[in-house]
């Protein structure tokens, strides 16, 4: 198919910048600049700049305004198209490859500050076009064997290995932030009590504290900042574990691992619309069939209900019932004997036997990687001896992860106001009281006025205390 040439003298510039470190597009700037030195050399009339900050070339993501370019050079809009360097264009043969087809039909210069003019009108031309995306491609492979070998080393050494400033140290990876530090641990103690990922994210914000990058606090953010391997002293490499870290831990590891179980756990669903927005929605059961109530409302106007979730075979009020459980357990908690509530139900979980057994495990997945590597043993008997070390290691992280509950009425049981310090808990809190202390069963109430003139039939509602 035959095009009409666009005019040579009518151009557009092209600027990308790979990691944009500086911030604020600086690099693009200083690219554009030199470009447009080039066109008033050439006596080139620049129309538009195109530009991809902080995107690479090599990585296969798009390239929104690379794409566009590509659009308008196919309109015929440009004759001319100026950067930096070829590579600024393209580091990967195929899109290079695009890049030549639509160019050569339409007679279009690519003319470049480093790299010359490049005629793709030419087999010659494209000749060299391909060789210097080669020399592109081999460049960026050998950077990133060399920063793949760095960062393995380093791992080696139980060193940081570079990226983004975690939250809770310094940009160096090591230096701890203590403020920052202390924002982990009280988070963390805050959601094995039972508090949700929202709840905490509402609190660091209500404070006006933010993360490393400087944003509000989501939920999500609060569970990402809070799995972090690094956060118990232990070393992340490829997605995987890769032994202690020569940085300070926020957490000792047992803690760790249980606020992963936690924060792992299907219960806790993260969907908007499931979060519970009442006290006793999935955790009081129906004193009929045993299923748990939920919450519903008719409408605006309309009192809200609690009802069998499953067999409708109870209805309650909402705010009655909660208010008749609330005080039942702010009395408790201020009965003499509360302290009783701190004691320990299950039985104590062997952390040091569970960190032996951990340490040891890892011990021999090493031994193993480096007997197989020296061809010691075969890939049979390498990956038998693995499954066993593995399955030993697995045991004993899971063991870890039952290790740390927060009591979740520590922070109530000996307070001088119970009733404020209960109304100074979030729901999430509230509701995981609720669960930790108590059975609420609900029976169908009788119809009728109460002796003392009310409705609310209070023999319809059992509380066992666990």
């Amino acid at each position: 198919m035959l095009y009409e040439p666009a005019d040579p003298q009518t151009a557009c510039i092209y600027c990308r910048m790979s990691e944009d470190r500086e911030g604020g597009g600086l690099g693009i700037d200083r690219q554009r600049e030199d470009c447009e030195q080039l066109a008033e050399q050439l006596g080139l009339t620049i129309v538009r700049v195109y530009a991809d900050n902080d995107l690479s070339a090599y990585s296969g993501k798009p390239r929104p305004d690379y794409q566009r370019m590509l659009d308008d050079l196919r309109s015929g809009l440009y004759g001319t198209v100026i950067a930096w360097h070829t590579d600024r264009l393209h580091r990967r043969p195929i899109e290079l490859e695009e890049y030549i087809d639509v160019c050569e039909p339409r007679r279009i210069e690519t003319r470049t500050v480093k790299a010359g003019h490049l005629d793709l009108t030419t087999a010659t031309g494209r000749m060299i076009a391909r060789q210097l995306g080669v020399q592109a491609r081999y460049e960026v492979e050998r950077m990133i064997e060399r920063q793949r070998r760095a960062r393995e080393q380093k791992v080696s050494r139980g060193e940081w290995s570079g990226g983004p400033r975690p939250y809770g140290w310094e940009e160096d990876g090591i230096t701890p932030i203590p403020e920052e530090i202390t924002v982990i641990r009280e988070s963390a103690e805050a959601i094995l009590a039972g508090a949700s990922a929202r709840a905490v994210a509402a609190d660091l914000n209500l404070r006006q504290l933010r993360t490393s990058t400087g944003a509000r606090w989501e939920g999500g953010s609060v569970v990402r900042m809070l799995k972090r391997p690094r956060n118990a002293g232990i070393l992340q490499h490829r997605g995987e574990e890769a032994g202690p870290s020569k940085w300070d831990a926020a957490l000792d590891e047992p803690t760790w691992r249980s606020l992963c179980a936690v924060l792992a756990d299907p219960s806790r669903i993260p969907a908007a619309s499931n979060v519970r927005k009442h006290l006793g929605s999935g955790i009081y059961l129906c004193g009929v069939c045993g299923e748990t109530l939920t919450s519903f409302s008719k409408g605006a106007g309309t009192p809200p209900k609690y009802k069998c979730k499953k067999n409708d075979c109870v209805t309650r009020d909402l705010v009655r019932l909660d208010k008749w459980v609330q005080l039942h357990l702010i009395k408790r908690l201020q009965r003499s004997d509360a302290a009783d509530l701190l004691a320990v139900r299950e039985d104590p979980v062997d952390v040091r036997g569970a960190q032996a057994d951990l340490q040891q495990a890892r011990t021999t997945l090493d031994a193993l990687a480096e007997a197989f590597g020296a061809g010691e043993m075969d890939m049979q008997e390498w990956r038998v001896a693995r499954a066993a070390a593995r399955a030993r290691k697995e045991r004993a992280e899971a063991v870890l992860a039952a290790a740390v509950r927060v009591n979740p009425v520590a922070g109530l049981v000996g307070a001088s106001d119970v009733e404020a310090a209960w109304k100074g808990l979030d729901l999430s809190r509230q509701r995981s009281v609720i669960d930790w202390m108590m059975t609420v069963r609900v029976l169908p109430a009788k119809a009728g006025r109460r002796p003392g003139g009310s409705y609310w039939d209070r023999d319809a509602v059992l509380i066992e205390w666990k």
